[in-house]
């Protein structure tokens, strides 16, 4: 459904002029906690966390292990197939299907083409419930932040098989944890080792996509203070860390460090003369880079800038930088020094940023309410909105600002989605949701509008479209 072009003009012309409503101090800080440290509330969230206090509720959401998932939840994710497989098994399967399209099999390259689409929704549909449903939204949150981070692209060749396992054992038992063990997780799975093509890097045939990505995205930034000369070196002492295919497939061994691949010469790397140990070398920079002050800068903007402001504060990016620094990387101790400080509460934090399309769809699905029995119109939302699930195919993954999101086409596209959403949600229950968010300069438009078209006024307003 699209909505019809007076309804469409009337929504951009809210864009230009809204007022806040004045929610109780209370209700604001819920709202506005929720819109950052989850997707958003769900009905009857406002209150809750309201009642309990922000600061209660971030600190249960920093322990996310004594929050028990629902059954319903916990049921339709036991259901699914590729996500609870090995990668080694969903490798296989893959593996299997290309021999029979090269045999001639009969059908084979329609069996191919089923496996593909399922192993992308059901990997999609599982973030998407988790998103939606889990209790334990932050880390939820810090699931996207954090594979945006180390970014994989499931469209590239045998990755779609294996960006499930990555998302489940390289990304999600880190996301609070020790920043090195993430960084060494993601180096030594063979999504990252094959998107980024270091499976392939041997003495005299370097790769250096991957070593050039750890230092500019994972770790130091771009303005980290290394020379192309770092990047080659690095990438010399990262060849030999590969992984099998076969052996994956057929004994789900991941990882495993190939000796006569590796480049046994010296190296000199960021002013030091590193030792020639092999293997040890990756780790040995690996050590360096999670412990670098660059790194502790970089990370520290990334975070402040995802859960603060477009362009945060330099005073919270030092402070963070400095918990990193002191804290040996723990990703926690960081989050617990953001989500105290004042620049995370102020005024001019709340609805500062702009929703990326995952962030919009999850939120309007969330304060609807309900059980949503299919994933599917999500999904296609998300495709046509420009942000499918491990469809960002360059590896700095996707942006969370609004000048990567805000245009008008962009807005166009969401105005459809909020149109056919609209139509299947109860106005005032959505309200019921939302309302403390809304300004009253939307409220009247919203009154005065038919009343099937009032759910997805609220849903394209710029109080909704923000955060």
């Amino acid at each position: 459904m699209r909505l019809p072009f007076a309804t469409v003009a009337a929504v951009l012309l809210i864009l230009s002029s809204s007022a806040n409503a004045a929610p109780s101090a209370a209700e604001r800080d819920a709202l506005h906690v929720l819109n950052r440290v989850a997707y958003g509330p769900a009905p009857g969230d406002v209150a809750r966390v309201a009642q309990m206090g922000v600061q209660r509720y971030i600190a249960s959401q920093l322990a996310p292990q004594q929050i028990a998932y629902p059954a319903a939840l916990a049921e339709r994710l036991a259901a699914l197939d590729i996500p609870n497989r090995s990668s080694g098994a969903a490798l296989a399967q893959l593996t299997e299907l290309r021999r029979d399209v090269r045999d001639g099999d009969e059908g084979a390259k329609q069996r191919r083409a089923l496996a593909y689409k399922d192993m992308a929704r059901e990997t999609a549909e599982a973030r998407l419930l988790r998103a939606l449903y889990s209790p334990r939204q932050l880390e939820e949150v810090m699931v996207d932040f954090w594979f945006n981070h180390f970014n994989v692209f499931s469209g590239k060749g045998i990755t779609r098989a294996l960006v499930a396992g990555y998302e489940r054992d390289a990304i999600r038992p880190n996301v609070f944890g020790s920043f090195r063990a993430m960084l060494g997780a993601t180096a030594r799975h063979p999504a990252m080792l094959f998107y980024l093509d270091n499976h392939l890097s041997k003495a005299g045939a370097v790769n250096e996509n991957y070593a050039r990505e750890l230092m500019e995205l994972h770790t130091l930034g771009v303005d980290g203070g290394y020379t192309q000369k770092d990047v080659t070196e690095l990438a010399r002492m990262l060849t030999g860390w590969t992984f099998a295919p076969a052996a994956l497939a057929r004994e789900n061994q991941a990882f495993r460090f190939d000796a006569k691949r590796h480049d046994q010469q010296g190296k000199t790397w960021l002013g030091s003369v590193v030792a020639q140990k092999g293997e040890a070398e990756g780790e040995y920079a690996l050590d360096v880079l999670a412990r670098h002050p660059a790194t502790a800068r970089h990370i520290a903007y990334k975070l402040a800038q995802y859960f603060v402001q477009d362009e945060p504060p330099a005073l919270l990016v030092e402070r963070l930088a400095r918990s990193f620094h002191d804290s040996d990387g723990d990703i926690r101790s960081v989050l617990r020094t953001l989500f105290a400080s004042d620049e995370f509460m102020a005024p001019g934090s709340v609805g500062a940023k702009f929703k990326t399309p995952y962030r919009y769809v999850v939120s309007a699905a969330r304060a609807g309410g309900g059980q949503m029995a299919d994933m599917m119109p999500l999904l296609r939302s998300l495709n046509e909105q420009g942000m499918p699930l491990y469809g960002c195919a360059t590896p700095d993954g996707y942006k969370n600002t609004e000048a990567a999101w805000l245009n008008p086409a962009a807005l166009t596209r969401r105005i459809a989605f909020a149109g056919a959403t609209g139509a299947t949600l109860d106005a005032a229950a959505l309200e019921d949701s939302i309302g403390v968010g809304i300004g009253a300069h939307t409220r009247a438009i919203v009154a005065g509008s038919p009343v099937r078209l009032r759910a997805a006024m609220l849903l394209g307003s710029p109080e909704f479209m923000q955060h």
